[in-house]
């Protein structure tokens, strides 16, 4: 009965100390033999990041999806050397269509030429170009099968820059585009070339079921050569002449003319 009596006037002394002391401080504070807590916090955080991978590395000589090989030319010497580093394609390929400037290899001639693509002699460039002299970048853009894409840039010969320009698959940045269905943008009515705020350059309509209407080319601003309309089957409708050179007082006639079965029903050999 003694020791009963004397263990409860120990816990009250206890619990009577207790309540004079301040709410617990740092002296009071819990701490752990280990900091499991803490490191099973970063396990779940980890967790939660993504799991990293590893980044795939580009693969090399392929541009939008197509395979290329790499080619360049070198022409002069000493100082005047001119190298054009550049990718070709790998397998014939058409070029870009409606576009009137077409960039190609000729094998024969180890040059790149702007015109004439002869798919037995040559390749169409596609992928990354640069034209250098003594270091100097000279010309920088991209090309897609064979046609200018993207930002161009050309400098002198002292790396001050000369001009800038953008292309869209041959197209120049300003051109004008048309659609059948202007919300969804899916069917294209009409490419008008432009550039410097003139139309230069072919031009396309098409029909709404995606063959084309007409075709043609602009210089400066005028109409020149052979523009040739089309039926919806994709025969030919009528080839109307204008002037070969812009600014020519010719009046325009019609060529040839056939009816939608391909019979020609209309000839005018005026002019050749």
């Amino acid at each position: 009965m003694k020791r009963i009596v004397f263990a409860a006037l120990i816990l009250l002394a206890v619990c009577a100390h207790a309540q004079q002391r301040e709410p617990f401080g740092k002296e009071d504070t819990f701490t752990f033999e280990t900091d499991k807590p803490f490191k099973l916090l970063e396990l779940m955080q980890e967790d939660a990041a993504p799991i990293p991978t590893k980044k795939k590395k580009p693969r090399k000589k392929i541009f939008y999806g197509i395979k290329t090989r790499k080619l360049f030319t070198r022409r002069g010497s000493g100082e005047r050397i001119v190298v054009e580093l550049f990718f070709g394609l790998k397998r014939p390929q058409a070029p870009t269509p409606f576009v009137r400037d077409i960039y190609w290899y000729d094998f024969r001639r180890a040059e790149v030429r702007k015109t004439g693509y002869d798919p037995k002699n040559g390749v169409l460039l596609h992928g990354p170009y640069k034209k250098m002299q003594n270091e100097v970048v000279l010309e920088e853009g991209i090309f897609y099968l064979g046609a200018k894409h993207g930002r161009w840039m050309k400098h002198d010969r002292n790396d001050l820059l000369e001009d800038k320009e953008k292309y869209y698959k041959g197209w120049p940045k300003e051109s004008i585009v048309t659609y059948y269905d202007p919300v969804e943008r899916k069917k294209v009515k009409e490419m008008i070339p432009v550039e410097y705020n003139e139309r230069e350059g072919y031009y396309v309509m098409y029909h709404e079921n995606g063959k084309v209407s007409v075709t043609g080319e602009y210089r400066f601003n005028e109409r020149i050569g052979d523009w040739t309309e089309f039926y919806p089957n994709g025969k030919r409708k009528k080839v109307i002449a204008y002037t070969k050179e812009a600014f020519e007082d010719v009046r325009p006639f019609v060529r040839r003319e056939w009816d939608l079965q391909g019979r020609e029903i209309y000839t005018n050999n005026k002019g050749q």
